[in-house]
């Protein structure tokens, strides 16, 4: 497949590592710039409009998570977050702040590459309704828009296309595999964790009670349920 217009940012101190991205991106068809640098990583980003970021986290003058803060105020450009650190709560604290996957070191390219065409498959946007509303929960799905109480809620581009997903089959009992699947491909392993991790995240942004949600609902052992049957033309 070629990938001739979708540009890669690689973000990694090491100038190894970065090579052996570039190379393997690049055999894929991919386009690659690179950044060794937290300052380097942001205004390439600004100048370049990448299709995706592969990030490492220790950076020389600032942290990994420290762009993703500052560049999701103004772009949804999906982030792989590639680290060392494995934990749920780190996972966590990444995906809160908008990263939109996470791959602990060391990792098969296999694996990276799968995640990457997942980041950048786009949402299938004329099988979803385009606008649904309950309450005070307003989601425009053609323009990629969630509003809150009034207020514009941001999700990353993996938990608005869990979202989507959701809207699409409204009342419908989507299991756990049918999820994975939908999210990482066909070929997907070992994502109980991150779905897990995404839901609660997604959870926390619609819910009013994310411990007691009314939309988002659980059905122990198979998987999750969308709750809600308003579709609207426009809001």
């Amino acid at each position: 497949m070629n990938h001739k217009s979708e540009l890669i940012l690689i973000v990694d101190d090491d100038f190894s590592i970065r090579k052996m991205l570039r190379i393997a991106m690049e055999a894929k068809g991919y386009l690659t710039i690179e950044a060794g640098s937290k300052k380097e990583a942001i205004e390439l980003t600004a100048l370049n409009s990448p299709k995706l970021m592969l990030l490492d986290l220790q950076l020389p003058d600032g942290s990994g998570e420290d762009v993703v803060h500052e560049i999701r105020q103004w772009t949804e450009t999906p982030i792989i977050v590639l680290s060392v650190m494995s934990s749920e709560e780190d996972k966590i604290r990444l995906l809160d702040a908008g990263a939109d996957d996470y791959v602990t070191k060391p990792f098969s390219m296999g694996e990276l590459l799968a995640r990457i065409r997942t980041a950048l498959r786009k949402i299938p946007l004329e099988e979803s309704p385009p606008f649904w509303q309950s309450g005070n929960l307003q989601i425009d799905i053609a323009g990629h828009k969630v509003i809150k109480n009034s207020m514009p809620i941001r999700l990353t581009p993996t938990e608005f296309q869990i979202l989507a997903y959701f809207i699409k089959n409204t009342e419908k009992i989507l299991t756990y595999e049918m999820l994975i699947k939908e999210i990482w491909g066909e070929n997907a392993q070992n994502e109980m964790n991150s779905l897990r991790v995404h839901i609660a995240q997604l959870r926390k942004k619609i819910e009013n009670s994310p411990s007691e949600p009314v939309y988002l609902l659980n059905q122990p052992g198979v998987g999750y349920r969308w709750s809600g049957t308003t579709a609207m033309e426009k809001f």
